[in-house]
């Protein structure tokens, strides 16, 4: 009779072993649903003020954390299985070169590597493991913190831009690819006006400082002004839009979203004529906003020159060059006459026009692709956001290099930081809206799931601060704007 090798009785061993540790995976999934059952029945003999629906929801979580331990602990037992075989077989391999070239020293060295990258094994599988869990905490968390209040739909194409009203009514405007803009009463969802002033994409929209007027840049290669009037209706009882099933998320054909033909914008009052038109530009106007005052408005054009015009003669007093491609956004500070510009170039430029004979001209160069906007903030800080998918916070006093940089993992489209609390909103190609505060710390991430966010890129963010409602607000190329209720105060608090 053979008798069998070493190798073979471990490799025999090595695979019953795997046969019992896949058996006792079976019994530990088969008794789950079993396990729910009774938990299930012992929730339900106790006396609870919660509705069953959010009881249900919190065994159902419960379960989720308990299975990733059970998955943990079973992973823990296999690598510890794996490092007694490692220490006994080097121990027997030990004893068998000992009187040869391996010094008892040498043989402690190479079973403390081998030990040491295990252990390394173990310490990953642990990490990505409570991971997990810590990020299904956390997407719990940030939907109590980021609720969804309201969608307004009714554009017929991708919506570009999305602002909100400095004066009273405060309504929200929003820019879109269908040629139109919009303005919206924010606690009903209903259309309130209607510009059809353009004849091409409407790209931004920015509302005037202390008068009832609106500045759209469009595709036609104009920025125009005009007035509006609206009156807020009263609000009426919605349904709740937190009632999720889940974070699942699921790919979207055109036929899931929003068709825009419905009466959102059909029965509210129209404008068709502005009350000036500014045409200096060679191309596309893709973002205009106000100089402090309202008495001057900046533009910025695929022509790789932005300008400065006098909004009551519509004169042109500055053409500011300099960027070698095209403009991507513009932004001027709320207190003093500066202008920041983006551009393709990979730079944005800071414009200082508070002495009337000096122009100072301020380059910035952190990014590796297309800065798509830079806003001002609180103090003399301005952040960027960028195609090379990240976001960073400068000081005006020192533009040598970031005082933090944000890491994200898709491109980052028109932010806005909220003044008052120094939050920054990021919204994404790949659908996601992410908060962090100006020094990178990530504080939420708004829900997106089959139900609620934005089915497509997210294109611009804009904060209200003082709207008791929503104070988020985000748009995107899904032909929706959504608005959102963040709890600042418990939001700092998780941080």
């Amino acid at each position: 009779m053979p008798i069998e090798s070493g190798s073979c009785a471990s490799a025999r061993q090595a695979k019953q072993k795997r046969k019992s540790h896949s058996l006792s995976i079976r019994r530990t999934n088969s008794s789950e649903q079993e396990r729910a059952g009774l938990q299930r029945d012992m929730l339900e003999g106790q006396d609870s003020k919660l509705p069953s629906s959010v009881r249900n929801t919190l065994l159902e979580l419960f379960g989720q954390i308990e299975r990733e331990f059970e998955n943990l602990y079973i992973e823990n037992l296999e690598l510890r299985r794996e490092i007694d075989t490692l220490n006994e077989r080097l121990a027997a391999e030990g004893q068998t070169i000992d009187g040869a070239e391996l010094s008892k020293g040498q043989l402690k060295t190479k079973a403390s590597h081998s030990t040491s990258q295990l252990s390394q094994k173990l310490k990953t599988t642990y990490k990505a493991s409570t991971s997990k869990i810590v990020s299904s905490f956390k997407t719990t968390t940030s939907r109590a913190i980021c609720q969804l209040v309201k969608e307004y739909v009714g554009h017929r194409d991708g919506i570009w831009d999305v602002s909100v009203a400095k004066t009273q009514p405060v309504v929200l405007g929003t820019a879109s690819a269908d040629h139109t803009a919009l303005l919206w009463s924010i606690e009903t969802g209903k259309c309130l006006v209607k510009y059809v002033g353009h004849v091409g994409s409407v790209n931004s929209i920015k509302f005037h400082p202390t008068e009832q007027v609106a500045l759209t840049a469009s595709g036609d290669q104009t920025a125009h002004i005009w007035r509006y009037i609206v009156q807020l209706p009263t609000p009426q009882p919605t349904a709740d839009c937190n009632q999720v099933s889940g974070e699942d998320e699921f790919e979207f054909s055109d036929k899931d979203e929003p068709d825009g033909d419905g009466d959102a914008s059909s029965d509210c009052p129209t404008v068709r004529a502005p009350l000036t038109s500014l045409k200096s530009h060679q191309g596309v106007v893709i973002a205009a906003d106000w100089l402090v005052g309202g008495k001057q408005a900046v533009t910025a054009s695929w022509d790789r020159t932005a300008n400065l015009y006098d909004v009551e003669t519509s004169e042109l007093v500055h053409s500011l060059t300099g960027h070698d491609q095209e403009l991507t956004h513009c932004c001027t500070h709320p207190t003093q006459r500066l202008v920041v510009t983006s551009s393709r170039d990979t730079t944005f430029r800071l414009w200082d026009f508070r002495d009337p004979s000096i122009h100072s001209v301020n380059v910035f160069q952190g990014h590796t692709d297309t800065v798509t906007s830079a806003v001002f903030t609180v103090g003399d800080n301005v952040v960027s956001g960028s195609d090379d998918r990240t976001v960073k916070v400068w000081d005006l006093k020192n533009m040598r290099s970031p005082i933090a940089t944000i890491r994200t993992d898709s491109a980052v489209n028109r932010i806005n930081v909220c003044v008052g609390q120094r939050i920054i909103a990021l919204p994404h190609d790949n659908r996601q809206v992410r908060l962090f505060d100006m020094s990178g710390v990530r504080l939420a991430r708004l829900p997106r799931s089959n139900r609620q966010g934005h089915r497509r890129m997210v294109c611009c963010s804009a904060w209200s601060e003082d709207h008791p409602i929503c104070n988020l607000f985000t748009c995107g190329f899904d032909r929706q704007a959504i608005g959102w209720n963040i709890n600042i105060p418990a939001l700092l608090q998780e941080k």
